[in-house]
């Protein structure tokens, strides 16, 4: 049911920067490696509803429910724009500044599984990416896809992690520079905004 198959699949998949990717990044250069861990985990806690969407069928019926699919799309996309206000914004909480700040670890691990949750094309991936490694037994087809979405979520929590640790590295070689903050604040405000942008053309 593992095959190196499904575990290449998998980490081309987490090694993409996407949204969690950058937000868990934001969250390395702003607060240093516990803000990464905490958004790393929060991140992969994002991913269980569509996990057990695909596993249980519901992803079908998002695909095939434009209602639905849209509500879920806009609000990610109000979600997305409102993460890039709060880096731009003075003092916001994704900000990347030389003061030393330090969120609340629950609050930003519910930003970074929101930012999944409120991803609707994150059920439909997932209903296409595991069948394929299915054994063909139904009888244990729930199972397997369960284990499969856990093994994900392990290599996606470890691939997060590390970019994490690698931008609150960075951290301390960027804190001197005003107008490289300045850049970098505008850079992952600009990359959140262009995801809503992209979000809000996807179809179901």
């Amino acid at each position: 049911m593992i095959t190196i198959q499904f575990l290449l699949t998998a980490l081309v998949v987490v090694l993409a920067p996407g949204t969690g990717v950058i937000y868990t990044m934001a969250l390395g250069l702003g607060q240093g490696r516990r803000a990464a861990l905490w958004a790393a985990l929060g991140c992969t806690f994002g991913i269980v509803p569509h996990l057990a969407a695909a596993t249980l069928g519901l992803a079908a019926v998002l695909h095939t429910s434009a209602l639905l699919f849209s509500i879920v799309k806009w609000a990610g996309v109000a979600y997305l724009l409102y993460l890039a206000w709060q880096i731009l914004k003075s003092g916001g909480a994704l900000s990347v500044t030389a003061e030393d700040k330090r969120d609340i670890g629950l609050r930003i691990a519910r930003r970074g599984a929101l930012i999944n949750i409120l991803n609707p094309k994150l059920s439909i991936f997932f209903l296409a990416l595991l069948p394929p490694f299915l054994s063909g037994n139904a009888a244990t087809a729930t199972a397997e896809m369960s284990v499969l979405g856990l093994v994900f979520m392990a290599m996606t929590f470890g691939v997060f992690v590390i970019y994490g640790c690698f931008a609150a590295a960075a951290r301390t070689w960027i804190l001197g520079s005003e107008p490289v903050m300045r850049w970098l604040n505008r850079s992952f405000a600009a990359i959140f905004a262009a995801l809503a942008g992209r979000l809000a053309l996807e179809r179901a």
